[in-house]
């Protein structure tokens, strides 16, 4: 009888453990769920600024973004900082880097060691 009570209150407790388990694996669906509708909500958003900004660059440039970024893993423009693409993180020699100071603004230049296109800043060590 004892040995019964014993197991009883044992089974209770269990019980109650994969009850309150439970309640915690459902509340972090409902956090899963919300957090998928926001991400989902936010690449559409996204998606429509992209097409926003994307209607304001020459078709050519486009095209040559779109066939870089197949090429590149999805990244097919890095900023140049500090003497160094941020898309393979190597640092440019100093013939790259003199092409490119000499390069006019508006002209597209690309990393000789990945080929994505730089993205010229002031902290790009021009």
């Amino acid at each position: 009888m004892e040995h019964r009570e014993t197991i009883q209150t044992r089974l209770a407790k269990l019980v109650a453990e994969r009850d309150e388990a439970q309640a915690a694996r459902d509340a972090a669906e409902i956090r899963r769920a919300a957090a998928e509708t926001e991400i989902d909500d936010e690449v559409v958003a996204i998606t429509k600024q992209r097409a926003v900004v994307a209607g304001t660059i020459p078709d050519d440039l486009m095209k040559l973004y779109e066939k870089v970024r197949d090429q590149s893993h999805g990244v097919a423009a890095a900023p140049l900082l500090q003497r160094r693409c941020e898309g393979c993180r190597l640092e440019l020699g100093i013939t790259d880097l003199a092409a490119i100071r000499a390069a006019a603004p508006d002209t597209i230049v690309r990393c000789e060691n990945c080929r994505r296109i730089l993205v010229r800043t002031a902290e790009s060590g021009l």
